[in-house]
């Protein structure tokens, strides 16, 4: 490989490097090889580089636009310039119909097999299921199929390079997910404060009938008391037995003996 370097997290990173030395024919062969190079999908920083953006003029224009299919495009979009483009390798092939897929994947998450057949250029049904099951594995895209419904449902992908005049869409849509974050929040703290109140007037009548039970046992215990009193009054009564009135006595006056009453 051209200009190898001591490779990095970032795939494309040696690449990158690699240009910034480079020239002419020897850029060319670079961007071959990175279109070729398995975990490399977004190219922004390579074309950023002087000696890549040197080859939109001149005998090397087609890599240039080749790159530039990579990074936005699609393999139909390729197809359609095909004439004037450099010859695809079957990784490079494989790599576009990938991202192909990608970009689809904007559009609706469930994509129909007739679809990606057109899209993809492809006649064969078990070659395309084969090419998205490569995807799978690869961690491209993260789906599975559906062989009954006869279509390839995806839940996510991995990212692709963004054109500078699809910011402002993108920011718009992430505003309006953060309002829409933000109306979710404020509907979820109004229910909590509702259920905080519900809780707390539930507690108060909880002590308030907690209290009233307390009240309510006094109150039984106090006509119990006065019940059982009556009531043991009423049975002497009945019974005709009275208390004994309390003996007194005096001193006899002369002996000093007592007199009993």
């Amino acid at each position: 490989m051209i200009g190898e370097t001591k490779p990095s997290g970032n795939p494309l990173e040696q690449f990158v490097n690699s240009a910034k030395t480079l020239s002419g024919a020897e850029v060319v062969e670079l961007i071959k090889q990175a279109l070729d190079a398995p975990g490399v999908h977004t190219f922004a920083e390579l074309r950023e580089v002087t000696s890549v953006q040197q080859l939109s003029q001149g005998e090397f224009s087609g890599y240039w636009e080749l790159l530039q299919i990579f990074s936005y495009g699609t393999y139909k979009n390729y197809t359609s310039k095909q004439q004037i483009l450099p010859e695809l390798t079957l990784n490079q092939k494989k790599k576009l119909q990938h991202l192909t897929m990608i970009t689809l994947s904007e559009q609706g998450k469930c994509i129909p097999y007739s679809v990606l057949l057109d899209e993809l250029g492809m006649t064969n049904l078990r070659e395309l299921e084969d090419l998205i099951i490569e995807a799978i594995y690869s961690e491209i895209i993260q789906g599975k199929l559906d062989q009954r419904r006869a279509l390839l449902e995806i839940d996510t992908t991995i990212g692709r390079d963004i054109r500078k005049e699809d910011i402002p869409t993108i920011t718009a849509t992430l505003e309006s997910w953060c309002d829409a974050c933000e109306t979710i929040l404020t509907t979820l703290q109004t229910q909590v404060d509702r259920a905080n109140a519900e809780k707390a007037q539930r507690n108060q009548r909880k002590e308030a009938l907690e209290q009233e039970i307390v009240n309510l046992k006094k109150s039984i215990k106090i006509q119990s008391q006065e019940v059982d009193e009556a009531y043991g009054h009423d049975s002497r009564e009945a019974l005709g037995i009275e208390k004994a009135p309390k003996k007194s006595f005096k001193k006899n006056a002369k002996g000093g003996g007592k007199l009993f009453k």
